[in-house]
């Protein structure tokens, strides 16, 4: 009776490490910009309707996903809001070179509380951020690591503007940090991608800034050097046209031709 028992036990345990596999086998792992979160969150919806493989996202500033990875971090898939982290991640051996793709494109915008005074800010050479910011902060991503400051400080550089302002910036871990001290007005201006503002009520945007007065915003897509089998079918489905459609409705630029 106990043999049986034992034998019946052993049956239990393989049968739920079959069914475990079977479901991590149907699941992706995606470490993603949290400029992506909205867009993301729909494609990823639109795919598992579709296929019925479960996508597990986690949003941080791409400097931290691309260390968490290297850490060895369980990820399939890395998105990141520049080129410069994921060149890093390939440097490390982290990421299959040949499944890379630069995706998206985006743009950096001004933004104020939605009830703020100031309105249509016009950018350009010698604009004067450090006075429309009078005694409130500027809320951005960390200038030194994470893409939307680099961005940021890359355009008020060339624009004249950094080193009247610098002092003034609340930079933060991640761009939807930076959005959120605007919208709760803990900060008088910030500088975003668009696509984040458009999702944010409690912000408005006060102007754009050149496209040439920073580099051009690239969003790559890859598959991490770990990545499930499934993960090349996942990265088929963000180049269709369905996951085009979602992005620039959100507005990103979309930078390929859809696969499908």
């Amino acid at each position: 009776m106990n043999r049986i028992a034992g034998v019946f036990a052993a049956l239990v345990v393989l049968a739920g490490a079959t069914v475990s596999a079977t479901a991590q086998e149907k699941t992706i792992i995606v470490f993603a910009a949290a400029s992506m979160k909205n867009a993301l969150d729909d494609i990823d919806a639109a795919y598992t309707a579709k296929t019925g493989v479960k996508i597990i996202v986690s949003y941080g500033p791409s400097s931290g996903l691309a260390k968490q990875i290297e850490q060895g971090a369980p990820a399939d898939v890395f998105i990141s809001a520049d080129t410069d982290w994921m060149d890093y991640a390939i440097a490390k051996k982290n990421i299959s070179e040949p499944s890379r793709v630069n995706l998206l494109g985006n743009s950096i915008v001004l933004i104020a509380p939605r009830d703020a005074k100031v309105d249509n800010v016009s950018i350009g050479p010698g604009f004067d951020l450090a006075k429309l910011a009078g005694d409130g902060r500027i809320a951005t991503g960390d200038v030194k690591s994470v893409p939307v400051g680099k961005y940021a400080k890359a355009a008020l550089e060339k624009l004249g503007s950094w080193q009247a302002a610098e002092a003034k910036f609340a930079m933060t871990d991640n761009v939807r940090a930076a959005l959120t001290l605007v919208a709760r007005d803990e900060a008088a201006l910030g500088i975003v991608y668009s696509t984040d503002a458009k999702v944010e009520p409690g912000v408005k945007i006060v102007g754009t800034f050149p496209a040439d007065s920073h580099p051009a915003i690239i969003y790559p897509v890859a598959a991490t050097t770990t990545a499930k089998p499934a993960t090349s079918d996942y990265l088929a489905f963000l180049r269709s046209t369905a996951a085009k459609n979602i992005l620039e409705e959100y507005g990103f630029k979309f930078l390929v031709s859809p696969t499908t």
